[in-house]
């Protein structure tokens, strides 16, 4: 079974997001907290702390390899998938994020009680 999105409107424009100077972001949208990346001039979302000690993403940098890194221990998460490349076994939940005409869109899972 699918997981149903609903799509928010990030931003007309990346240049809206306030983009630190690491290219990252934190806002708050569809009720969730969320870090915005911006590499290779794509963006991409994940949840806004980190899943090993819940430390601000958007503290930390994104890496050559596209890895968002934790500003306090040095975990890294790749970015399209959430998968922790370090090793230790963690994983950061991470969202769809799509150019459309009208804007930046991110998609975000219906809280259903019973999935449907």
């Amino acid at each position: 079974m699918s997981k149903k999105l609903e799509w928010h409107l990030l931003a007309l424009h990346p240049n809206e997001l306030n983009f630190n100077e690491e290219n990252l972001a934190e806002i708050k949208i569809g009720g969730r907290h969320l870090c915005i990346a911006r590499f290779h001039e794509r963006l991409f979302a994940c949840a806004a702390k980190c899943p090993h000690a819940a430390a601000p993403l958007a503290g930390g940098y994104v890496n050559v390899q596209g890895d968002i890194v934790c500003p306090v221990h040095r975990y890294k998460f790749n970015l399209e998938t959430g998968r922790n490349t370090t090793g230790e076994g963690y994983f950061l939940k991470t969202y769809p994020v799509e150019e459309r005409e009208d804007g930046w869109y991110v998609g975000i899972e219906r809280d259903n009680w019973f999935g449907f």
